[in-house]
């Protein structure tokens, strides 16, 4: 069996192991043996070495995690490895509710082109030992100990280490690199470097991401009483218990660990979607500003993991071809050119390629343009009006896919439950790039509550296609008083035609989020002379 068709049949395995309804420890055991079905022998100096002069090959370890605990793990050693050479290591910590096969058409890539790679489980799922930490202090300390075991078994170089991952082992790597400083290359795809500002946004639940993780870790793990507890109060809304909640969210997001990282110095490469429902790219772009080593900043069409999902099955993949390009440059110190193009490379949910910026401030570089929300409107809440922010992977994957983001019909909107603001017609081509911000007053009926603001492209028949949108949620406020609001929605690149006009829509029930409004509460939103109401539309330069 070719091992480019072995690698396929673990992939298919795991699959149809999943759709058959076979239990964790199953369905992996049944992909570790379709991958290993041509496994050679192990006569090399090193256990991992493969004596085949012509393709690196798979082998399955336990490595020792941190607390005692074993990582079920996969390393791919150059082939034809000898005793006297080290090559560069990159560990590779796994997705949320993935088993260890997840990268191996990507490690065997890295491993054919010159790297040790170490693939393995995250602490808690399927048959890694340990519960689900959620990225906490075990899960990092894994990181630096399947390094440690990679230098004492493998021909790592102690001097030329890189982590990486998708989501979960994104967020694992970025932690790492903060805490274990022979980390010099970071690869981060559709992470988070701020959990809190990613679930949390607006001091809004994010309803459907929660669920969705919570579900695939009950379903695929072994979530530990402090993440049972901490979901619980995070879908039950215990507003007492919010300080611990945001405590316990920064103690695993690397924006707190900034400096850390940047006393470390490693290069950091970080890329996501832009319709990323569960770690959207605001706090990664907020991140990034921060950082003060080598970095790029990549932002893509798509949600959660999609920009480099065909990679994971080795298919040409532009968010993998980088991912290599920056471990060559900072790991094995080849000058391909990633470290001088334009930091930040962003493309837009249109058909156009790639644009480049020296910061994230540089995007949207042609100013703004202010829609006024002069009208006061009065709003019921309790009711969803039909503008909505879609469904949690599927509605980005469309637009992604087919150019079908969201849509709502703006002159239909039930004026009781949504606020409406359009602008005039424009004659030219508008470029909405970065982060569009909303500043307005509001005054309620309830001291508590949640609204959500869209911007759309609306066309002559004034169907609304979503640019972006953002929730809000409030707490203890006197009823009947207002105050003001500055809420940045999510960011974005967007195309919109000449002849469409732009619309900002308000309402209070959206499927993706919790809403905190009472029955019969509603909500006022007015445009004090003295401090007036608009939203701001960052443009590129046209």
């Amino acid at each position: 069996m070719p091992r480019t068709t072995s690698t396929a049949a673990a992939v298919a395995a795991l699959l149809a192991a999943a759709a058959l309804g076979l239990a964790p420890h199953q369905a992996q055991a049944a992909a570790m043996d379709a991958a290993t079905t041509n496994a050679s022998d192990t006569s090399s100096p090193y256990p991992d070495a493969s004596p085949d002069s012509s393709s690196s090959e798979l082998r399955f370890h336990d490595i020792p995690g941190s607390g005692g605990i074993t990582l079920k793990g996969n390393v791919f050693t150059p082939a034809g490895a000898r005793g006297d050479r080290t090559y560069p290591l990159i560990v590779l910590p796994t997705s949320w509710g993935l088993p260890q096969i997840e990268y191996i058409a990507q490690a065997r890539q890295l491993a054919d082109s010159g790297y040790v790679v170490v693939g393995y489980t995250s602490r808690g799922f399927w048959l890694s030992g340990g519960q689900i930490e959620v990225a906490g202090p075990p899960d990092v300390a894994d990181v630096s100990a399947v390094i440690d075991w990679a230098l004492a078994h493998t021909p790592a170089d102690a001097g030329r280490i890189g982590v990486g991952g998708v989501s979960y082992g994104a967020g694992i790597s970025l932690l790492a690199s903060a805490h274990d400083p022979r980390i010099k290359a970071v690869v981060a795809l559709s992470g988070w470097a701020d959990i809190v500002e990613s679930i949390y946004s607006g001091r809004t639940q994010h309803l459907q991401a929660a669920a969705l993780l919570g579900g695939a870790g009950y379903l695929t793990g072994r979530p530990g009483p402090e993440l049972q507890g901490i979901l619980g109060d995070f879908l039950g809304s215990w507003l007492d218990r919010e300080p611990q909640m945001i405590e316990w969210g920064k103690a695993r997001s690397a924006a707190y660990q900034v400096d850390r990282i940047n006393t470390n110095h490693p290069a950091v490469l970080m890329g996501n979607a832009w319709g990323d429902t569960i770690f959207p790219p605001n706090q990664y772009a907020d991140f990034f500003e921060k950082l003060t080593g080598p970095k790029r900043l990549e932002f893509r069409p798509g949600d959660h993991a999609t920009a480099e999902a065909t990679g994971l099955f080795g298919l040409p993949n532009d968010t993998w071809t980088n991912a290599h390009r920056w471990f060559d440059r900072y790991l094995k110190g080849e000058r391909n050119g990633v470290d001088t193009e334009a930091p930040v490379q962003i493309k837009s949910r249109g058909d156009s390629g790639y644009e480049g910026y020296a910061d994230w401030k540089s995007v949207g570089s042609g100013g703004s343009e202010k829609l006024a929300l002069s009208d006061s409107e009065h709003i019921r809440a309790n009711v969803d009006s039909g503008a909505d922010g879609g469904i949690v992977f599927l509605s980005s994957v469309l637009d992604q896919l087919a150019q079908a983001p969201p849509v709502a019909s703006i002159p239909l909107l039930p004026r009781a439950f949504a606020a409406v603001w359009q602008s005039e017609r424009h004659d030219t081509d508008r470029r909405v790039r970065g982060t569009v911000r909303l500043h307005t007053t509001v005054t309620p009926t309830a001291g508590d509550g949640t609204f959500v603001a869209y911007l759309y492209d609306v066309g002559p028949l004034g169907i609304g296609k979503l640019v972006t949108n953002a929730p809000y949620s409030f707490h203890g406020k006197t009823p009947g008083k207002a105050f003001g609001v500055d809420l940045d929605l999510f960011s974005t690149a967007y195309d919109v035609p000449a002849g469409h006009r732009l619309a900002v829509v308000v309402d209070t029930v959206d499927p993706l989020y919790i809403e905190h409004n009472p029955a019969g509460a509603q909500l006022t939103f007015s445009s004090p002379r003295t401090d007036p109401s608009y939203v701001s539309v960052p443009l590129r330069e046209q």
